[in-house]
């Protein structure tokens, strides 16, 4: 059994346009004659790899600590598309996925709100992405709360650039962090190794 880390570094990783960037301070230091090294971070909830919740649109909506986990847990799909996926795009791809699936686009895979209606109508449970929005900017609310709504489970910011497109195991656990909007998580693919 392989395993591919598809988590991007919170400190490093490209943060949405407008939110605060992440930062770290050391409070206690070995080198400065401390017993230990200690920090705290500050950061946005959806910086790097994260999972949004219903909250995070819907003010009535489930916060992360109510995440159902089997969501994020299962046989997914990952494929290769960029630019504005519209509901036409998903019908055609959504027959040949398992029902969590990940968009691998090198940043630039964005949902239209008829790819939304389509995946909200199709039973699929999580979607993903590497871009830092499943939706472009003009977008955000829209396809948000079709998804979020229809109780499909949105993942982004990931890291597939080491990721070929086919079927793999995803857990991708968001961190109990309350009653909240989103929630950073550590998403892996396992990859069945055949031959031994």
């Amino acid at each position: 059994m392989k395993i591919l880390d598809i988590s991007r570094e919170i400190l490093t990783a490209q943060v949405y346009p407008g939110d605060p960037e992440p930062e770290y301070t050391w409070l206690t230091r070995i080198t400065e004659g401390d017993e230990c090294n200690l920090s705290k971070i500050s950061m946005s909830l959806h910086t790097g790899t994260h999972v949004d919740a219903p909250y995070h649109y819907i003010e009535k909506g489930e916060t992360i600590e109510a995440a159902q986990l089997e969501k994020f847990c299962g046989r997914c799909t990952v494929v290769t598309i960029k630019g504005m996926i519209t509901g036409d795009d998903m019908e055609k791809i959504l027959p040949y996925c398992k029902n969590k699936l990940l968009l691998h686009g090198d940043g630039k895979a964005f949902l239209t709100q008829s790819a939304a209606f389509v995946i909200a109508d199709s039973g699929l449970e999580l979607i993903g992405t590497d871009a830092i929005s499943i939706a472009a900017p003009n977008e955000e609310m829209r396809v948000h709360k079709e998804l979020l709504c229809s109780n499909v489970a949105v993942l982004e910011g990931l890291d597939l650039r080491k990721v070929k497109d086919g079927e793999y195991f995803l857990v991708a656990f968001p961190i109990k962090v309350g009653k909240l909007e989103a929630a950073p998580c550590r998403a892996v693919l396992f990859v069945q190794e055949y031959g031994y």
